[in-house]
This record gives C-alpha cells, structure tokens and sequence, in this order.
C-alpha cells in the first residue's frame, strides 16, 4: 500500500515543474486513498529530499447524528410547534409524545417554552405563535455549516457556534495535513539508499552504484551492556566464599539425574517411605533404571534395610532391586553426599577427616506458592570426623548463618529417615514478621554409615537448606515466583541492590 501511495504522490508532482498538492487531506480524498498512509509516504519521502512538505493545521465543524435529522427534518422546536398548530387546541405530554416523539417532545417543548412559541394551560400545552410567525433558526445554521464544509466564519458568531456545541449538534475538529511541492533531490521515482554494505554488493561489484544513506560517525552509539549476576547466584557466589573460608571442600554436583538407591536407600530411607512416590518425586520415564551400582555396597545397604545392624534392627521387609534401580529427579543433594561418604570410606590409606557442600539444583513434586517451587536450588554441607557431637552441629550452623547475616535463629527438634538426633532451621523473616523454616540438619545414623565402611567412632553432621529463602530474606522478596521462574522480571538483574555479608 504505501508504495502505490508514494507513487502516486511523485506521479503527480511529475506532471509539472510547479505541480503540487495543496492539501493532502483534499488531494487524498479526491484520489480515493487514505489520508494516513499518504501523511506517511509523504514523511517517507521527505527523509530523502524527494518532496518539501509545510505542515496545515486545519479545524472544522462536523454535524452530529442528530443534527442531520435536523438539516432533514426540522429542529425539534420546529416539530413541536408544528404539532401543537396542527391540534388546535393544544396537547398534552402523553399524546405530544406520541405525536412527535418522547425525545424530540423533551428537547422540543424546553425551546418552544424559552422563544415564547408555546405555554402551559393546565395539563396542556399551546401554541402562541404560528409556523408562518417563526423561522426555523437551528436548521437554517446547521445547513449553512454544511455547505461550508464546517467553517463558520461569515455564517454565524461564536455565541450561536457555542449554542449548537451546547446542545451537542456539533463538534470541533482539528486536522493536520501537509502542503507538498517537490524537493531537492525529487525524482518520478524513488531509489531508496542501502543502510549497509553487503556481502552480496561486494560480490557483484553494485557498492560502486549503490547510493548510500549519510553515516554520521560523531554519533554516540547505543551503550553496551555488560551481564549481569541473578540476586541468586550473588547470594551463591557470597555462601561458596563463605563456605571455603570455613575449610570445606565443594562437592560435584552436575548431576541431575540419581538412582533411587543413591537418592533413598543409602540414606537409610525404607522402600516404603512416602517421598518416593510419585506425587512427591519426578521419576524418569527413559531411561527408566540405572545401569548399575557397587554390588558389595548394595549388599551391605540392602541387609541394613532387612535384617539391620550397629545397633538397628532394620525396617524388616523385603529390599526390591527392581525399587533401588529406579532413575529420578534429584530431591535432594544429599545423593552425592552418600556417594561422597562411600568414597571416603573407601579410599587409598583409609578414611581421613573431611567437610564437603554443594550448592545446586533438586526438585520436588510439591504444590507452589510464596515460599515453595517444585524446582529450587539447595545448600548442604557435612563435617566427617572422629566424635562429633550435637554441639559441633550447632555451632557449625550458627557460625554459617552468621556470616550471611541471619542471626535470629530457631532449633526445633525433628524426625529424617537418615539422621538422628534430627534439627529444622528458623530464621526470623524482618518483613514477613515471622519464623520461616530455612533448613534442616542433623547427625547421620550409624545405619547409613556402617555400610559404607566407615570407622565406628566417625560421626558425620550434616544440614541443608534452600538458596532461595536466604536470598529473599537478604533481597526483601516477599514471593519465590519474583525471585526464581518464568514470573521473574528481567530488569531486576541489573536492578537488584548489592547483597553485602558482615564479616565475623
């Protein structure tokens, strides 16, 4: 479309050295085309010279709906008037509206009222003048704005403009246009500049011919940004620094996909526990099963599920091969620390003491809302040592927190499948005005790490706890969804304050 109007804009230019359009509204109604899309080739073409352009400001008077009944039938005054003349001896409201109308009858009678053309007797109301007495001044004006295409001047004054705009008869409109002449690199028809040399130009040799749009080389160029960290991964950055400042070791955790028997069964969780079914764990449809696991170590694991030791008496029930071989979504990070715990156990010269974390990501089958995704990142830490004590955990726990600035901390005691003694973390949320779970820690059991060979007297302590509800403690982040997801809003990467840790 606006090349067919551009065209037709040069093609009558063309027609003569002193050819022009007066006004494209008129030029474009007389062409049948639309007055937008010639103001648009008409800007088009003054980018390249092709046309000089003086914007007109025009403004006129158009009749409303109901003044062209007027212009076709007379004002409502007029009618009520006449219908009044026509009766003789007046009419009531109910038969004037059923003679003219109840709108006309309402707008008509006021007027006839006010010129003094009618009055009220009684229930009725008559006429005082004759048709032949009055002149039918509102269609007489409205008419007279029409003819002159809604220009008033010379037709009526201001006062009667403002009487017809008072009764909603007319209304103001303000057009702009443009007078066109041709300009100073006009020709009948345009090329249009490249903006870029081309692989395609230097090829064929058409960059010689080609004419180019002006480069402005002192223009300042749009400035470049660099990346920009997620609030996550500062509060990330900020633990892992924290955590290796505090001597520990980060475990590999780029492992997303763990067998049931890592998952569940080397932590001493039955076969039968409800946080492997699917409605709390993504299991994995292909490949459905692991290839394999260290057989005396799954001997070990399933005759402490069955029979029991060090102290235990096992779960009592048949351990499934089938059930332990099972692939699945992380739920926790945990998995890598067993498999970690076996490598230690298990390594050239003998256990030696140790303190692993990882910060990654596990998943969940869990309902979502302001503090839960089924997708979130955890943060786990252990200490293996000769004795370990309650104490040691605590402690542990609160020097970690304190770095990251959370110090109004709760323990409450709870139950793990593979802990025991078993804590939950509280931290005090400052805008939320409550105790917000954060973590959870505990002692392994010696049914966990009797298997894996372990010396009797090492103790592991251990704790984990979301990366997310950290951060939107730190960040003031009232809702998970504004921190982690597809609701996350972009900007606040480059948004979000600096995340600053006191130093102990």
């Amino acid at each position: 479309m606006s090349e067919v109007v551009e065209k037709a804009i040069l093609t009558h230019l063309s027609s003569g050295a002193d050819a022009k359009i007066d006004d494209t509204f008129v030029w474009a109604a007389a062409n049948k085309l639309d007055h937008n899309a010639v103001v648009g080739s008409v800007k088009s073409l003054l980018v390249d010279a092709y046309v000089s352009a003086e914007e007109l400001f025009t403004s006129f008077y158009t009749l409303s709906k109901e003044a062209q009944d007027v212009v076709e039938n007379g004002s409502q005054e007029m009618r009520v008037l006449a219908a009044l003349v026509e009766s003789g001896e007046g009419l009531s409201m109910p038969d004037l509206q059923a003679k003219v109308g109840k709108n006309v009858c309402k707008i008509g009678m006021g007027n006839c009222m006010k010129n003094k053309w009618a009055k009220k007797d009684g229930d009725k109301l008559v006429a005082l003048k004759t048709l032949e007495e009055v002149a039918d001044e509102t269609k007489d004006k409205l008419k007279a704005l029409q003819d002159a295409d809604g220009n008033p001047e010379g037709i009526m004054s201001d006062k009667e403009v403002t009487m017809l705009k008072k009764r909603k008869l007319v209304s103001l409109v303000k057009r702009n246009s443009f007078a066109v002449t041709r300009g100073e690199h006009y020709a009948p028809n345009r090329v249009k500049k490249a903006a870029d040399l081309t692989k395609e130009m230097l090829d064929s040799g058409a960059w010689k011919t080609t004419p180019f749009k002006p480069y402005n080389f002192l223009t300042v160029g749009e400035k470049v940004g660099g990346g920009y960290l997620h609030p996550l991964l500062k509060v990330r950055a900020e633990f892992r620094k924290i955590l290796m400042q505090m001597g520990f070791q980060e475990m590999p955790t780029n492992k997303w996909v763990e067998s049931s028997f890592w998952n569940f069964d080397s932590l001493f969780q039955p076969q039968s526990h409800p946080a492997r079914d699917a409605h709390d764990t993504f299991f994995i449809k292909e490949p459905a099963a692991t290839v394999s696991v260290p057989e005396d170590y799954y001997e070990r694991v399933k005759e402490m599920h069955e029979k029991g030791g060090s102290g235990s008496i096992g779960y009592r029930y048949d351990f499934k091969r089938e059930e332990a071989f099972k692939n699945l979504l992380r739920t926790h990070t945990t998995a890598v620390s067993s498999q970690m715990l076996y490598k230690l156990a298990n390594q050239p010269g003998g256990f030696k003491p140790a303190r692993y974390f990882s910060i990654d990501r596990v998943f969940r089958n869990e309902t979502m809302d302001a503090t839960h995704l089924c997708e979130f990142h955890q943060v786990e830490g252990l200490v293996a040592d000769y004795n370990l004590s309650l104490g040691d955990l605590i402690g542990t726990i609160e020097t970690f927190f304190k770095k990251i600035g959370i110090t109004q901390l709760r323990f409450k005691p709870a139950f793990n499948p593979y802990t025991e003694p078993s804590m939950e973390i509280f931290g005090y949320h400052p805008d939320l005005k409550k105790w917000t779970e954060i973590g959870n820690s505990g002692m392994f059991r010696p049914e966990m790490l009797a298997p894996m060979g372990l010396p009797e007297n090492v103790r592991v302590i251990a704790w984990g706890l979301s990366l997310e509800r950290p951060t939107m403690i730190k960040y003031r982040i009232k809702n998970i969804r504004d921190l982690f997801g597809h609701k996350v809003e972009m900007a606040r990467t480059r948004t979000a304050p600096i995340c600053r840790f006191e130093e102990a």
